[in-house]
């Protein structure tokens, strides 16, 4: 009779989490034939799926897996922050004035508001608690609350994503922000969710890696990355990654996105550079995704290899998706840059961001 019921439980589990994978809107769209045949003019485009320039991968053999399982249960210290952590809050009247000085805010890990010209620009925009398709299986957010609300947000003339992860891709978040945004700028094949989610296919711009388009005085420029994408358990890889160029007049801004190390960088440096800024993903690594993901050493490199005057890490300080010490990313990553003599700066969560500012008076705020 217990086993009987044990396996009617487990029976009701599998059929629960079937119906919440098939029907939940968190997993986006579907490519279709169409779309896979259009793809296939793309060079990244191969065998029905997207692929780096060279082989990089999650390897998921059965050893790599038990080895994840025993570091996730082993006891890892100081993987979260003690307390809340404290975050600048941004007055909305400022955000709305346009101001031509180029300025930008970070929400943690690697979301941002970019002002540049009179542009409102959001880059990754998840403001959601957990970055998973539920609460119940993902790690919520390392501050209580944001810098400013979604519905305090001014007009957005554009977003621009670089891939369709949930750290990355909120589906919360866009259901909040579609009415408000002019574009979207993603990678190929990533616009599917944002028109499963009720946004303007005319509102909707996909580029492969070194295509670029103008809105009114900017560029955008697609570029490469090195990483994976896919939000299900059946569409791996079926869209594209990027990192991105964002210029106007006068600057260039680079944003990573998230990467693995390789020559890509240093394409992108000579191609496009150099950048007055550059936002660099460190953190979230592990020997087991190297490929994918950077260590903070290579973060430093890579800022080196495009040719950025200044960088700043990103990809930490919000949610915890490895191992490492919460502050271990920080840590490194000013280390090395000051041993690679590179200007460096890592603003608190919130606080405004401007191109050319002194960081003399920085303050160290995730040692408070």
């Amino acid at each position: 009779m217990i086993g009987f019921s044990i396996l009617v439980i487990l029976l009701v589990l599998a059929l629960s989490v079937y119906l919440f994978i098939t029907f939940s809107p968190q997993f986006g769209g579907k490519i279709t034939k169409s779309q896979k045949e259009l793809y296939a003019e793309s060079d990244q485009y191969v065998d029905g799926k997207f692929k780096n320039k060279r082989p990089a991968d999650v390897d998921m053999s059965f050893g790599n897996i038990i080895k994840m399982i025993k570091q996730y249960s082993s006891q890892v210290p100081n993987t979260l922050p003690k307390n809340s952590l404290p975050i600048v809050k941004i007055d909305s009247t400022s955000v709305a004035k346009n101001v031509l000085k180029t300025k930008m805010f970070w929400f943690g890990h690697s979301t941002f508001l970019l002002e540049i010209g009179k542009h409102n620009i959001l880059i990754d925009p998840m403001f959601g608690e957990v970055p998973a398709p539920h609460p119940v299986v993902g790690p919520k957010r390392f501050s209580k609350d944001l810098p400013i609300e979604i519905e305090a947000l001014p007009k957005i003339d554009a977003v621009i994503l670089s891939h369709d992860h949930y750290d990355h891709l909120d589906y919360g978040s866009i259901i909040k922000l579609k009415d408000k945004v002019s574009m979207f700028y993603v990678p190929l094949g990533l616009g599917i969710h944002l028109k499963e989610w009720g946004v303007n296919k005319d509102c909707i711009v996909e580029l492969d890696w070194w295509q670029e388009v103008n809105h009114d005085d900017l560029i955008f420029k697609c570029a490469p990355a090195q990483h994976f994408s896919g939000r299900g358990l059946s569409d791996r890889a079926s869209t594209l990654w990027a990192s991105w160029v964002i210029q106007s007049d006068s600057e260039k801004i680079f944003f990573s996105g998230d990467s693995g190390y390789s020559d890509h960088f240093k394409e992108i440096g000579e191609k496009y550079g150099p950048f007055d800024f550059a936002m660099m993903e460190c953190g979230q690594y592990n020997k087991l995704w190297s490929e994918i993901h950077m260590f903070p050493e290579e973060t430093v490199q890579a800022a080196i290899d495009v040719k950025a005057k200044r960088m700043m890490p990103i990809h930490w300080g919000a949610f915890k998706l490895a191992l490492h010490s919460w502050t271990d990313p920080v840590e490194r990553v000013i280390k090395k840059a000051n041993e690679l003599d590179v200007e460096i700066v890592v603003p608190q969560i919130g606080s405004e961001i401007n191109m050319t500012d002194s960081l003399e008076n920085e303050i160290q705020w995730w040692k408070e």
